[in-house]
């Protein structure tokens, strides 16, 4: 299998064991990837119940790798590419997304093997989510979002799957500037079928769930979205579909209206991407 491969699945494939620092060597297990994705989502939540522009393109960065201690990943997103009037990140909607999420090894840190049964490495974890502003500012929205999330994080090795980063933190909203609750986040990368020519197909995914969100910051105390994707990798290109399933994902009851519209915050959304790994 090609070097680019190897370094997109690299993430799931390398702890199989334990990450053992005991030696001082935190660099032997470094890599980065970066790639292009040219994405289209339908009827992605939050909407407003009846809207005919559901739907967007977008161009998205994505990197990720590992440089000592430093475990890292992120996305930049550029939303409505050909600035559609049709689109619902047309007039009035933010144009970019940020998400970093670097983690920093426990084991590296004390060089110590803190590995036990399928826990291969802890981290000290945290995550950035800033932009996006899904609801129109123009009608009364909320605008850009700006949280940071502080928490523990770990790799672990589960059937069949492999290994799965598993993070739980506390929210800080930074616009609002206090504490909401928690999340929960998994990811994972299942290369499952593989050709002759060295390309494959994987199931990859995610899921974020929130709870113990607060009332006066949030209709719903819980709520969160898992992804699903089939994908088709060479060493250089990439395709897939993905299918997204939320409940009251982002702390909004499904139904609740602002004045501006009823809020569909629960139900499915459709993804299309095609990639260039660089």
């Amino acid at each position: 299998m090609k070097k680019t491969i190897l370094a997109l699945s690299l993430a799931a494939a390398m702890p199989t064991f334990a990450a053992d620092y005991t030696d001082g060597d935190t660099h032997k297990n470094d890599y980065k990837w970066m790639q292009a994705n040219l994405m289209y989502s339908i009827d992605e939540m939050p909407r407003i119940k009846g809207a005919d522009e559901n739907d967007h393109d977008y161009l998205e960065l994505e990197f990720g790798g590992r440089a000592g201690v430093l475990d890292y990943y992120g996305y930049i997103d550029t939303f409505n590419l050909l600035n559609s009037n049709d689109s619902d990140k047309g007039d009035g909607a933010s144009k970019m997304f940020m998400k970093l999420a670097p983690r920093f090894s426990i084991d590296g840190l004390t060089g110590t093997d803190l590995s036990v049964g399928p826990i291969k490495e802890l981290y000290f974890a945290t995550l950035f989510n800033i932009g996006g502003g899904s609801i129109d500012t123009n009608n009364g929205g909320t605008g850009d979002v700006n949280n940071a999330f502080v928490g523990l994080g770990s790799d672990i090795m589960v059937p069949w799957l492999g290994k799965i980063g598993f993070n739980i933190y506390g929210l800080y909203d930074v616009n609002k500037k206090d504490w909401n609750g928690y999340q929960v986040s998994t990811n994972w990368f299942k290369p499952f079928y593989f050709f002759e020519n060295g390309s494959f197909i994987s199931y990859q995914g995610y899921i974020d769930y929130q709870f113990g969100m607060k009332d006066e910051y949030s209709t719903s105390s819980n709520g969160g979205a898992m992804f699903n994707g089939i994908y088709w990798h060479s060493d250089r290109f990439s395709v897939g579909y993905g299918l997204k399933a939320y409940k009251d994902v982002y702390g909004l009851k499904d139904g609740v209206n602002f004045g501006f519209g009823e809020f569909e915050t629960t139900g499915f959304s459709h993804y299309i991407a095609a990639t260039y790994k660089f």
